[in-house]
């Protein structure tokens, strides 16, 4: 009969301490620094070492507040999902800030200009794309508020991308002339009780959705309002703008089923 020995507390406690150490250092990350035209940037790159061989990419597009901690968070989480995850940088310097009122400015100074924001993407895209452990044709964008709205202006530049999830990001209307070379599927999770979305706005872009024939499909979450994703959303006080347990999960839940159908990912 095997004898289990049982190691002293020390031991035992190191081995733990040293496994959990194995476990986390699987996930590697790195600060990427890139251009699009004179504007340097910096984004977040987060991947599986474990894991062999070329795999899916996700892009990631951060919040108005700029490629902050939460955005690199969610760039980690996808990349223990098994997938290639860069989180880029929309600003410049990856610059970010917590107050709204800078936040508003640099995310309107992007999005006053949808040409300029799909052009800053794309340029992220690129690094995504380019990096040896991506598959380039097996690549999707999620976007955060701000970030959501930015990869809903990815997918109608027509960039090689399989679908994009846009996370209580202010609806995007695709153009006429931009919808026979959009490839990507869209995935909208949108807060039901959003304030910075009226209702009207919400009826009118879903019937531009409808009458686009793109492929997409969106989900409303009762009793979630703006930036429901985000845990620390509560702590800025601004009406409007809150976390919701129940509605992080299901859209999480809801983005890995949208990235089965898209790719088949790793199962985990």
């Amino acid at each position: 009969m095997r004898r289990i020995t049982a190691l002293p507390y020390h031991l035992l406690a190191f081995s733990i301490v040293l496994s959990a150490a194995t476990a986390d250092a699987a996930i590697q990350t790195q600060t990427i620094q890139y251009h699009h035209e004179d504007t340097a940037l910096e984004g977040y790159l987060a991947y599986d070492d474990a894991i062999d061989g070329q795999r899916p990419g996700v892009l990631v597009v951060h919040e108005w507040w700029g490629l902050n901690d939460y955005t690199k968070m969610r760039t980690r989480k996808l990349a223990e999902l098994g997938y290639i995850a860069f989180a880029l940088d929309m600003y410049g310097d990856g610059k970010t800030t917590t107050n709204p009122d800078v936040a508003g400015q640099c995310a309107g100074q992007i999005g006053g200009d949808p040409q300029l924001q799909r052009e800053r993407a794309k340029a992220g895209l690129a690094v995504l794309a380019g990096h040896a452990l991506v598959d380039p044709d097996r690549i999707a964008a999620i976007g955060y508020c701000f970030g959501g709205t930015t990869v809903m202006q990815l997918a109608y530049s027509g960039a090689n991308v399989r679908g994009v999830v846009s996370f209580h990001g202010a609806p995007a209307d695709p153009m006429p002339k931009d919808i026979p070379g959009v490839k990507a599927k869209l995935l909208i999770c949108h807060g039901a009780d959003d304030p910075m979305v009226t209702s009207q706005r919400m009826t009118a872009f879903t019937q531009t959705l409808r009458d686009s024939g793109l492929d997409w499909q969106m989900i409303q979450y009762g009793g979630a309002v703006h930036s429901f994703t985000n845990p620390g959303s509560d702590q800025f006080g601004i009406k409007g703008i809150g976390y919701s347990p129940d509605a992080d999960r299901r859209s999480w839940q809801h983005m890995k089923l949208f990235f089965k159908e898209l790719f088949n990912p790793p199962n985990k």
